[in-house]
């Protein structure tokens, strides 16, 4: 067995950004390595804040974490996306310390935010890769973005382009109205911002993705042949996923909506939850109902706030909110719950028959690993990029039509949950999610692509660490 590396682990702002990151950390700590997460303890609004780590120290007590100070961005009002980037660099010199102060590091593993920490890892000859969190399908848009602008100056942006379809190496025509929305005006300092990001990432030693080759063989070829960097090397990509929460509860005290799910026929349950942004104005919220009531299947629901309701609205007020009787007479097949549910548990669980989702890489991944047919409602980020992918190319999934203006209406949830539960065509895709479940599983198994692909990397590793006469 190769000798033990120490690893960093080093995440954006938010902890979107973090969970990922602590998945890998567990799956380096069962390989027998060492690891230490360094999160970026600041006053900007987006940060993970220090109890939100105590909380995953907690549920996590083998991953050590550590906070490292910095001041928030110096244009507090700037787009998300800059002020990340912005005080991830301010904290550059925390970090630099911190790397100083550890006998040994063998590898700084990167947020894909994380580009100016290369300017740290060069500093103390420390190998940097990047953990890519979503599809290798994102990577190969987001590479191939920058050279797209230079090769197309007069090209309108993205906002401007409607349903007229971009190609980017390795994935299908994507409509310009589903590229991500911090990409949409190619003027905005946002996208400036994103642009010099991917430039950037290509910097690193190699990309760990949260993906399996499998899943994705044209977006892995197009990045294996270069053709998404023409005139620029492309950092070698190692498949190492899917790395998902295995849905073991830490928790002494089981949800009330597994009980719920425990009564119910098998695969007989549509389950809708849109990640941790996603809330809906309570038109939309009245329809999804709507939809849900008319459809007749057995369903479980994540319902949070209105994003316009004051945040002393922070529990759903779900008589106002839903359609007058709608708790009541879908009492006997239904269960609504409030914010939050151990996702992770529910998509295992036998009862579930096919789940209503964002799109979000990692409840994507998570429904794989289950057998679990999807219902594709993107929201934000590179959501409806993935959407593409999982619709069009690896034929996983169905999409609700009307989400690009905003309203999805009450006729196409019902439709689409009567498509996916009970015809020939869900038929299809519930024996493909069997195929992909399979597939999944052999690949994180001995002797599995991603376990190769894992020990590539560690040889890389190997190589560089011969090359620069070891590390700090």
């Amino acid at each position: 067995m190769a000798a033990a590396k120490t690893f960093v682990l080093y995440p954006s702002l938010g902890v979107g950004h973090l969970i990922p990151m602590v998945e890998l950390a567990k799956h380096l700590l069962r390989q027998g390595h060492n690891v230490v997460v360094v999160v970026v303890d600041t006053l900007d609004r987006e940060a993970v804040s220090a109890d939100a780590v105590a909380r995953l120290a907690t549920a996590n007590p083998s991953v050590a974490f550590r906070l490292i100070p910095a001041p928030p961005s110096l244009d507090p009002g700037a787009h998300l996306i800059k002020r990340s980037l912005d005080t991830l660099r301010l904290a550059n010199p925390a970090l630099h310390g911190f790397l100083r102060s550890l006998a040994a590091v063998d590898a700084l593993l990167l947020d894909m935010y994380c580009v100016d920490a290369l300017d740290v890892a060069d500093e103390l000859s420390i190998p940097a890769y990047f953990f890519f969190p979503s599809a290798a399908g994102d990577l190969a848009v987001y590479l191939s973005l920058p050279n797209y602008y230079c090769r197309h100056p007069g090209v309108p942006s993205f906002r401007d382009m409607g349903e007229t379809l971009v190609h980017c190496p390795g994935v299908p025509p994507i409509r310009a109205m589903d590229m991500p929305q911090t990409v949409q005006d190619k003027e905005s300092d946002q996208t400036k911002a994103r642009m010099y990001q991917f430039s950037r990432i290509p910097e690193g030693r190699g990309v760990l993705v949260n993906s399996f080759d499998w899943l994705e063989p044209k977006s892995l070829k197009a990045l294996q042949d270069g053709v998404c960097l023409p005139g620029r090397p492309t950092p070698r990509v190692y498949c190492i996923g899917p790395l998902v929460n295995d849905g073991s509860s830490k928790s002494a005290k089981r949800h009330a909506c597994l009980a719920w799910l425990d009564a119910q026929p098998e695969k007989s349950v549509v389950f809708l939850s849109f990640g941790s942004k996603g809330a809906f104005p309570e038109t939309q919220l009245k329809d999804i109902a709507r939809g849900l009531e008319c459809s007749g299947q057995q369903f479980l629901w994540i319902v949070r706030s209105p994003p316009e309701e004051p945040s002393k609205f922070r529990e759903p007020d779900l008589e106002r909110l839903l359609p007058a009787g709608f708790l009541e007479r879908t009492a006997g097949r239904g269960m609504v719950v409030k914010n939050w549910a151990p996702q992770a548990e529910v998509v295992r669980h036998m009862a579930v028959g096919a789940f209503v989702t964002h799109c979000g890489w990692n409840s994507t991944l998570e429904a794989i690993m289950s057998g679990l047919p999807m219902i594709c409602w993107p929201l934000y980020a590179e959501q409806a990029l993935n959407k593409v992918f999982m619709v069009e190319e690896m034929k996983i999934a169905v999409a609700l039509e009307g989400y690009e203006q905003g309203m999805v209406m009450a006729g196409e949830v019902e439709d689409k949950l009567r498509m996916v539960m009970e015809t020939e065509e869900g038929s299809k895709l519930r024996k493909m999610l069997v195929v992909a479940k399979k597939m999944a599983l052999d690949a994180i198994g001995k002797g599995g692509s991603s376990e190769l692909a894992f020990s590539d990397f560690l040889g890389d590793l190997q190589n560089s660490s011969a090359e620069n006469g070891g590390c700090t």
